[in-house]
């Protein structure tokens, strides 16, 4: 136990690591890029300027229409500079968002890989039961103190499994399926006891535990991944 515990911190340690790194390149990356992109923005008051150049170069500009013509220039600079201002801040507003959907994109990845290992290692262990009862009276089973309401056919599939698991043996579609029915095996069909495992694991609904639960051994049948120790049927 203190090997695993000492594996999985060490693991939960490497993924925030992984986090924290991914967090910290995506925006010294993006920081990088706006300080790039805002260094080679023209000035917001270039058009200005060249206005004012207008003005000091030609003094012999002193015509109605030619003094109009200029005012025009610094107005038209002025409506630049505003315009050019605003579109800085909508820059800056598109790689702020940039950065956050990254961060997110990266910490949603992380997780899912997380989950995914935790799934894998669940699916290799099988599911850990440490009590199963099952009551025929209430006609539900309880797994771990949380009660899973069945069917009389699926309450029945249960019990079958339950009390194979208790002898160490795996049961086919078939013996399922004489077993519940009373008939002989030669006279049940393979799909018969499929089809009862089916509606047993549709009827528990969660289809990790029912998947986990009821495990399918390939060519030999069917067994409840549980120790025969903690089952209980009252």
């Amino acid at each position: 136990m203190p090997e695993h515990s000492s594996s999985a911190t060490d693991s939960l340690r490497a993924g925030n690591r992984v986090v924290a790194f991914g967090i910290a390149a995506i925006v010294l990356i993006l920081l990088l890029a706006a300080v790039v992109l805002f260094l080679n923005l023209p000035d917001a008051n270039a058009f200005n300027a060249r206005v004012e150049k207008l003005f000091v170069d030609n003094n012999d500009l002193t015509s109605d229409a030619e003094i109009k013509l200029l005012e025009i220039l610094a107005q038209s600079g002025t409506s630049y500079a505003d315009i050019f201002v605003t579109y800085r801040a909508v820059i800056f507003v598109l790689l702020v968002f940039s950065t956050a959907l990254l961060i997110a994109t990266l910490v949603f990845l992380v997780t899912i890989i997380a989950l995914n290992r935790r799934i894998s290692a669940i699916q290799r262990s099988g599911i850990q039961v440490a009590s199963l009862l099952i009551s025929r009276e209430g006609r539900a089973v309880y797994i771990n103190d949380l009660e899973f309401a069945l069917t009389e056919a699926a309450l029945e599939t249960l019990a079958v499994l339950a009390e194979a698991r208790m002898d160490d043996e795996v049961l086919t579609g078939a013996q399922i399926e004489a077993v519940i029915s009373g008939r002989n095996e030669a006279d049940c069909d393979e799909a018969a006891g499929a089809t009862r495992i089916k509606r047993l694991r549709d009827t528990l609904g969660n289809q990790l535990v029912s998947e986990l639960l009821v495990k399918t051994i390939a060519r030999r049948g069917y067994v409840l991944a549980v120790g025969k120790d903690v089952i209980k049927m009252v």
